[in-house]
C-alpha cells in the first residue's frame, strides 16, 4: 500500500487547534494567542476547540479529547490539526479513536511532537496517512533557523515535493524561554555549537527509508501493541526499509536504555536501514551516558546510528514527515536529511 498525503495547505484553509494531551494554563494564554496570530498571519483561519484547559495534566477527559480530535480529523473543512504542545498521557486516546473511519476519511495533516508522537505515529501506522513530527503550535512564532523548515512550510507542499534540511550547527542548552514573561519571543537562543554524531563507528552514512518514530518516554509504551506495529508498517508500506527516529526528553540513561531494549524486542526497529536519535538534555546515569544507552540497546542492529539530530526537545526543530521517503547523509563535511513526499 502507498502512503497517502493530505492536500497541501492553501491560503484561507482552516487549521484546527486542540489538546489531545495537555492544555494551556491561563498564565500562558498570551503565548497561545501570539501563536494563533502567527498562523493567521500566514493566511489561515484557526479553529480553537473546547479541550484546552491547562489546569491539570490533560485538557479534558479522554472521551472528550478523542471526540474533539475525531471531529477535526473528519471535518472536510479543516485541513490540518495542531496541538499547543505535548504532555504526558495521550496514550489514553488510542483505543477511543475510530481508526476505520479515519482510514476512510479524506487525509488531514496532523502535526506535533513530544507526547503528540503517541498520536501521530499510530495515525500513520494504522491509516497510511503522512503526519508531521516537528513543531507544536507554541513553537510556531519562532523564526526558523537557516537550513530548516517550519511545519507550515511542509504542510503547504504538494505530493511529490522533495526538500532538504541541514542542521544549523547550533542548539540550545539553557532551558526553555519563559512564555509568561515573554509571550512574543520569536528568536531561539542557540548558545552551543554541535553537529550530528555517528554512534556505531566511523564511516560515511548515505542511506534511505521511510521515516517513522517518536518520543521514547511516551510512544515507547505503544511499541508492540496494535497501535505501534512498526514491523507491519514496514511490510505494508516500506519495501525500501525504514529510517526510524527516536528521542529522549528527560529520563535518565538507564531508563532510556531499558526502554529502547524493550522497543527492539517489540519489533520497533525491524526493517530499519538506520536509526536517527534526537539531541537530548536528558541526564546521563552513573557509568552510562545517553549515547552509550542508545548504543547498548541498538548497536546489535548493525545499521548506522546517527545521534544529536534536531528531532527532539532541544531547539531548534527539524520537522520529519512520517511515511515520507527520507535520505540521510552524514560525513565529515556535511549532514543533511532529504525528504520526498511520495507514496
Amino acid at each position: 500500500m502507498s502512503i497517502r498525503y493530505p492536500r497541501p495547505l492553501r491560503p484561507g484553509d482552516r487549521i484546527g487547534v486542540t489538546s489531545p494531551s495537555s492544555g494551556v494554563p491561563k498564565v500562558l494564554r498570551g503565548r497561545f494567542d501570539v501563536a494563533v496570530r502567527e498562523v493567521v498571519a500566514r493566511g489561515y483561519e484557526v479553529v480553537v476547540g473546547e479541550c484546552m484547559d491547562g489546569a491539570g495534566h490533560v485538557s479534558a477527559p479522554a472521551g472528550e479529547r478523542a471526540a474533539e480530535l475525531m471531529g477535526m480529523l473528519t471535518d472536510p473543512g479543516i485541513r490540518a490539526v495542531v496541538p499547543p504542545w505535548g504532555g504526558e498521557t495521550a496514550i489514553d486516546l488510542l483505543p477511543l479513536l475510530d481508526w476505520e473511519r479515519l482510514r476512510n476519511a479524506e487525509p488531514t495533516w496532523v502535526v506535533g511532537y513530544s507526547d503528540m508522537s503517541t498520536v501521530i505515529s499510530p495515525f500513520t501506522l494504522l491509516t497510511g496517512v503522512a503526519t508531521v513530527h516537528g513543531n507544536n503550535l507554541m513553537d510556531t512564532p519562532y523564526r526558523v533557523p537557516e537550513g530548516l523548515l517550519s511545519w507550515l512550510d511542509i504542510a503547504a507542499m504538494p505530493e511529490g515535493s522533495r526538500f532538504a534540511q541541514i542542521p544549523p550547527g547550533r542548539h540550545r542548552t539553557t532551558g526553555w524561554d519563559d512564555f509568561h514573561a515573554s509571550p512574543e519571543v520569536s528568536e531561539f537562543t542557540l548558545d552551543t555549537h554541535g553537529r550530528w554524531t555517528r554512534l556505531d563507528g566511523d564511516g560515511d552514512v548515505d542511506v534511505s527509508g521511510r521515516l517513522i518514530g517518536g518520543c521514547i518516554e511516551t510512544f515507547g509504551h505503544v511499541a508492540g501493541t496494535p497501535y505501534g506495529d512498526v514491523a507491519a508498517f514496514a511490510r505494508d508500506h516500506a519495501p525500501e526499509g525504514l529510517l526510524v527516529y527516536v528521542e529522549a526528553v528527560e529520563h535518565d540513561a538507564f531508563t532510556i536504555c531499558r526502554t529502547l531494549h524493550g522497543m527492539k524486542l517489540a519489533g520497533f526497529f525491524e526493517g530499519a536501514n538506520a536509526v536517527l536519535v534526537g539531541r537530548t538534555s536528558a541526564p546521563d546515569s552513573p557509568s552510562l551516558s545517553q549515547h552509550e544507552a542508545v548504543l547498548d540497546a541498538l548497536g546489535s542492529l548493525g545499521v548506522p546510528i546517527v545521534a544529536d539530530v534536531e528531532c527532539g526537545h532541544v531547539p531548534p526543530y527539524m520537522p520529519l514527515v512520517n511515511g515520507a521517503l527520507g535520505r540521510v547523509i552524514h560525513d565529515s563535511s556535511r549532514s543533511e536529511l532529504i525528504q520526498t513526499l511520495v507514496g
